[in-house]
């Protein structure tokens, strides 16, 4: 039976297990560790010295050393399994299967105090992955790069998993001390004062954190105590035990390591990996307990802070409220709107993209939400998810590229490898007129060439060579569609699967990107500047969508009478666009074709600024108003922004 779940936390709140620096001096070490009769602490610096601790009831160990201090090296000694890291490390200087180090959680000088955060429909959200954002793969190399993405639009920096995993080169799913930022990366305080740059720039901070799993390499949670079990099958194993005997002490392991991110790093929001992959029939799901928890800290520290679910169950409870049955969770991503976009912009028909491909369901995923909303599956062979269509937009984060699309659904290859910059920016503009979160994946925004690859570097040889013969196996069934060869082979373990998926920062000044660019900025700053754009109001949004020829109308809506009417030619020929006659008065505010945008066709078309009336222009037809009902004639894959005048 589980064990009643224990009240939401209050301030203040501390960390209660590993190394609690005291400020009078000495460090207190705790750790749950019920798997054992006996324990010592083995410290190594100045001297290597060992310790017996005091077993109290429930499998805690504690031991107060008066002369340890913040930056001593430590271990726990398990009998029989030898030196183990603390379970709640803070530092792993040398790696997953070194010791761990004291860190004192109050000694950095933050500079943050004003910031309260962003609210939730504000985020427009940047996905990167430090190892390969820059060439130094650093979180200093991020900070560097901070007001580029200001000056881009971005109000929140999401970052893949940063908890220490073996090696030095992985995507950070595999992390195994989920206490410990990545040591390559910079650590703690790299980690913390690329939060407090951000925050000085008016930018949240998300972190992907991994609570389904533990990597593999170099975990030994369950020498301590019974994390995982096997009454659950997921992909990487055992399953974290949420809900069997002993279970409480786990939950509390995940509970406070989400409010160690919001408390001692001032983190704005946690991204919850695939948390289909975890199990809990207890009365009171992990994630509700979470969700308690870290909205009471937030509340305390007086902040606004958010908790994100990625799933693949189209599943509305996850952010659904506690009266229908819901976890609250703040927002989950939307995997159905990529797909229905993907498949029209690439043709693609393969695994989970055989459920998609007519325009209906991009019209259905920017109206609604989820696609598949209780409707059959063939990919599936069943009934999947649920309906979103009363939810909030803001309750869904939407994108056309992320880590896992790019490097597992097309091998590496972005949307600049598969299609031409016209629809690229036909992509952008699909992005940011959805009345959801839009989420950018590092270097959409300039159309890199880079790759990206999965990649490791795992220790043990037998894992490693068993990850590079399950990602060939894999690999075997994609073809370049484009070309009909097979992609080159790049095996995850080696260090070019790494290099090839840096960033390619070299290519942003010329043509191609930077045009790319200057589309994507300007199509963020329409939407920042457009209520109607910006408001993620579903409920005051039309989708009209035609299959032959293919395109789609998106009429938006604001209180406050802001309009905006956005029409899509969805094919590679020009088509007259049917619009409804718009409410108000529109100009045109952007067209994705314009010369700024399309040297690469070499005759791209102006567009005039919108203060500028009549606005016209050979191809669109001129100002609208509620009088007419025009076609506007669009030029393949391309998107034109009417809005109304401020």
């Amino acid at each position: 039976m589980t064990a009643p779940a224990p009240p939401a936390t209050t301030a203040p709140w501390r960390l209660q297990q590993g190394a609690d620096v005291h400020a009078a001096g000495g460090v207190t070490f705790r750790v749950w560790a019920p798997h054992c009769k006996t324990l010592a602490l083995k410290l190594c610096r100045p001297t290597v010295r060992q310790l017996p601790m005091t077993r109290a009831e429930a499998g805690q160990f504690e031991l107060f050393v008066p002369d340890a201090g913040t930056g001593a090296d430590y271990s726990f000694v398990v009998p029989e399994r030898g030196d183990r890291p603390d379970p709640v490390s803070r530092h792993q200087p040398d790696g997953v299967f070194g010791p761990s180090r004291v860190v004192d959680p109050d000694a950095f000088a933050w500079t943050d105090a004003g910031w309260r955060g962003l609210p939730l429909g504000d985020l427009v959200i940047y996905e990167l992955h430090v190892g390969t954002f820059t060439p130094a793969g650093t979180f200093a190399a991020v900070s560097d790069k901070l007001r580029y993405l200001k000056d881009l639009g971005i109000t929140a920096v999401e970052l893949m998993p940063v908890a220490e995993f073996p090696g030095t080169r992985n995507w950070g799913y595999d992390g195994v001390d989920l206490y410990a930022p990545h040591s390559a990366y910079g650590g703690p305080t790299g980690l913390k004062q690329l939060v407090d740059d951000c925050h000085r720039l008016g930018m949240a901070v998300l972190v992907d954190v991994v609570y389904n799993h533990l990597g593999p390499d170099g975990n030994f949670l369950a020498d301590f105590g019974p994390y995982f079990t096997r009454r659950y099958s997921t992909p990487w194993g055992d399953a974290v035990n949420f809900d069997g005997p002993d279970s409480g002490q786990v939950r509390r392991y995940f509970v406070d390591n989400a409010l160690m991110w919001l408390t001692e790093y001032h983190v704005d929001g946690l991204r919850l990996d695939a948390v289909h992959g975890i199990f809990d029939l207890g009365g009171r799901h992990i994630l509700e307990e979470l969700k308690d928890n870290f909205a009471a800290q937030a509340q305390a520290l007086d902040r606004q802070a958010y908790l994100i679910a990625e799933s693949d169950l189209n599943d509305t409870r996850l952010v659904g409220s506690r009266r229908t049955g819901g976890y609250d969770l703040d927002a989950q991503w939307s995997d159905d709107f990529h797909h229905a976009t993907f498949t029209i912009l690439t043709g693609e028909r393969r695994g989970y993209f055989s459920d998609f491909g007519p325009v209906d369901d991009l019209r259905k995923a920017i109206a609604e939400g989820f696609v598949y909303d209780g409707r059959h599956s063939r990919f599936r062979l069943r009934r999947h998810g649920s309906s979103s269509a009363e939810l909030p937009g803001e309750k869904l984060v939407v994108c056309v590229q992320n880590h896992d699309q790019v490097a597992n659904g097309s091998q590496g290859q972005r949307l600049s490898h598969l299609i031409g910059a016209d629809a690229q920016r036909v992509a952008a503009a699909l992005l940011f007129t959805a009345p959801n979160l839009p989420l950018l994946f590092m270097g959409q925004e300039f159309a890199s060439d880079a790759r990206f690859l999965y990649f490791t570097s795992h220790v043990d040889p037998a894992l490693a060579e068993a990850i590079s013969k399950g990602r060939r196996a894999e690999f075997a069934h994609f073809i370049d569609g484009a070309q009909g060869t097979q992609l080159p082979w790049v095996d995850p373990q080696s260090e070019e699967a790494f290099v090839r998926s840096r960033l390619d920062w070299e290519n942003l000044p010329r043509g191609a990107h930077a045009a790319m660019l200057r589309c994507t900025r300007d199509l963020i700053a329409l939407r920042a500047r457009t209520p109607a754009l910006a408001n993620n109001r579903k409920d005051l949004t039309t989708v009209t969508a035609g299959e032959n020829p293919r395109h789609l109308v998106v009429v938006r809506r604001d209180p406050g009478g802001s309009h905006a009417l956005v029409a899509f030619n969805l094919t590679p020929s020009p088509q007259a666009v049917p619009v409804p006659p718009p409410a108000v008065p529109l100009r045109l505010a952007l067209f994705t074709n314009d010369a700024a945008y399309a040297p690469e066709t070499g005759r791209g078309l102006s567009v005039l600024p919108p203060d500028i009336s009549p606005i016209l222009s050979p191809i669109l037809s001129p100002i609208l108003d509620s009088d007419s009902r025009p076609t506007l004639e669009l030029p393949g894959w391309s998107a034109a922004f009417y809005c109304s005048p401020a």
